[in-house]
C-alpha cells in the first residue's frame, strides 16, 4: 500500500478522542484508561495527505489513523518532517509490509476503515 500510512495510537479504554487531519500535519488527543490520563500528540508530516480522505478508527485497545497520501506511490523515508527521533513512535513489524509485497488483492483487508466516517 503505497498510497496510505497507518498510525496506531495504542491506548486502552480511550475516551473523547479527537483527531484532526490537515495538508501536512495531524493531530491526536484522548482520554485514556480508568484514570483518564490525556494523551496529546501533533505530527508535522514528511510529506502532504489528503486530508478528506483521512480517517480514523477507534477500539478498546488503541486509535488506528489512516493517513491517505496526496500523491499516491511516494515512498515516504520517514513519518514526520524533522528527522529527529521520537520516543514514543516505532515500526511495527508485525504489519511490516515489503513494497514489492504490494498487490491490489490486499486492500480488502482494509474495509475496516469503509464504515469510519472522516472528521473535518
Amino acid at each position: 500500500m503505497r498510497d496510505c500510512v497507518f498510525i496506531e495510537f495504542c491506548v486502552a479504554d480511550s475516551k473523547d478522542v479527537k483527531i484532526s487531519f490537515d495538508k501536512t500535519k495531524f493531530g491526536f488527543s484522548c482520554l485514556g484508561g480508568t484514570d483518564n490520563v490525556k494523551h496529546e500528540n501533533e505530527v508535522d508530516l514528511f510529506e502532504a495527505i489528503d486530508e478528506n480522505e483521512s480517517k480514523h478508527k477507534r477500539t478498546d485497545r488503541s486509535v488506528l489513523c489512516y493517513l491517505r497520501k496526496a500523491q499516491p506511490g511516494k515512498a515516504w523515508p520517514r513519518l514526520t518532517k524533522e528527522k529527529a527521533k521520537l520516543s514514543w513512535l516505532s515500526v511495527d513489524f508485525n504489519n511490516w509490509k515489503d513494497w514489492e509485497d504490494d498487490s491490489d488483492e490486499e486492500m480488502g483487508n482494509f474495509d475496516q476503515f469503509s464504515d469510519v466516517s472522516v472528521m473535518h
